[in-house]
């Protein structure tokens, strides 16, 4: 690895992104990170390597836009899924001695010490606060808590994504962070009437896209909907693999006019669908700066959000908030009758999304990696010094000179 010289040229590092079920994103905001920021350091010379989980052995591939995909199991257990594919992405990577390592999830900082033993510097996205889940119960909750501050004591740096975020771990830590944030894809609004495979129009539906889990409010929004006199469709995209309870919840909450395609991998339908709704509802409130938001506003759509500081950060004046199905009731009949209103907080949304850029993102992370590199070549010049140091023969002392 060259260094950023006299010349000003910026070395071309070998990073490794750690923890996450990979790419090609198919899930959630982690992986769209790692497909998105991923994708331009390896275009501008970077040797990115993406340890993959969770598929099959006929779907692996070697590489994904030009990053290095390597696939290792994990076992197939909630509580331990993640960290037992992350103690063997850092097992891995310990032999290919990257430069620097991107470890997504505060849950895996317990691995945090073996990259150091590695002399492996890392930088944490902490991403949310995953202790207040619902999926997890108090052994899962503590042990979140207790990597927050492991992340805090052994990561080299702390990314957050949302301002929320990083004043939450200044406020409880005292620690800095890097406030990384997520950027927004511009879609398209010309319709391919791929929509109309569904039976849809444009401006002709309300829109829910999330997995099924308490704190990302679905049942809230579909038993607000339920309760209003809406007359056009709710279409949720989405579901959860470990949330049947709560899956039963929401489709009992549900009126005729709801609408469940479970998860929707065509990319291109999912992003028509997005811009071509009359409103996107996100009820997320755990997460940070969360990517379907972002997509939301990218497509322009006008959007009602929960009521916390995640979504007002993103949305600021061009979104509505709700904090229970009285308010998504009243927002859903209000959307449907003041089309103008609707209009307006659109354009207000597109224009939010200029300040969310995947480049300007990956400028940040390159930012980061270089300073982590630069860590990892002081940590081996001290070593080789002390060292070199310990091995050196001393030399005999000199006898003092008498005074004549």
């Amino acid at each position: 690895m060259g260094d950023v010289g006299h010349s000003g040229v910026k070395p071309r590092l070998n990073i490794s992104m750690i923890g996450t079920r990979g790419v090609p994103a198919r899930y959630g905001g982690f992986e769209t990170a790692i497909e998105e920021v991923g994708r331009r350091l390896a275009a501008r010379g970077h040797q990115i390597t993406v340890y993959c989980r969770g598929t099959e052995p006929q779907q692996r591939q070697r590489e994904h836009l030009g990053m290095r995909l390597v696939h290792l199991p994990a076992l197939k257990k909630r509580s331990l899924e993640t960290l037992s594919h992350t103690a063997l992405s850092v097992i891995h990577a310990l032999f290919k001695r990257p430069d620097a390592a991107l470890v997504f999830n505060a849950a895996n900082s317990p691995l945090l010490p073996v990259l150091a033993l590695g002399r492996i510097p890392a930088a944490t996205h902490v991403d949310g606060l995953e202790w207040k889940r619902a999926k997890w119960g108090p052994a899962g909750q503590r042990y979140y808590l207790i990597c927050e501050r492991l992340a805090v004591w052994w990561s080299n740096e702390l990314i957050a994504d949302a301002q929320g975020i990083a004043d939450y771990y200044t406020k409880k830590f005292s620690a800095p962070t890097r406030l990384i944030t997520y950027g927004a894809p511009r879609l398209s609004s010309e319709s391919k009437d791929r929509i109309g495979e569904l039976g849809l129009m444009p401006g002709g539906y309300h829109l829910v896209v999330a997995r099924f889990e308490p704190e990302n409010h679905v049942e809230m929004i579909v038993r607000g909907y339920a309760q209003s006199n809406a007359k056009l469709p709710l279409i949720v995209v989405g579901s959860a693999p470990y949330a049947q309870a709560y899956t039963q919840q929401v489709h009992e909450a549900a009126s005729a006019s709801v609408k469940f395609l479970g998860g929707v991998w065509d990319q291109e339908l999912l992003d028509e669908l997005y811009a071509q709704a009359l409103v996107y509802w996100h009820g997320h409130s755990v997460g940070g700066t969360n990517p379907s938001l972002l997509r939301a506003i990218g497509a322009g759509t006008a959007v009602n959000a929960f009521d916390v500081n995640f979504n007002r950060e993103v949305l600021r004046d061009s979104g509505e908030f709700f904090t229970n199905s009285q308010d998504v009731a009243r927002l859903v009949e209000q959307a449907e009758h003041d089309r103008n209103r609707v209009q307006s907080r659109a354009a207000a949304a597109l224009e939010r999304a200029g300040d969310y850029d995947w480049e300007k993102v990956a400028d940040a992370y390159e930012a980061l990696c270089l300073d982590l590199a630069r860590k990892k070549r002081a940590f081996s010049a001290r070593a080789r010094s002390a060292v070199l140091g310990i091995v050196r023969r001393p030399q005999p002392a000199q006898e003092p000179v008498a005074k004549q």
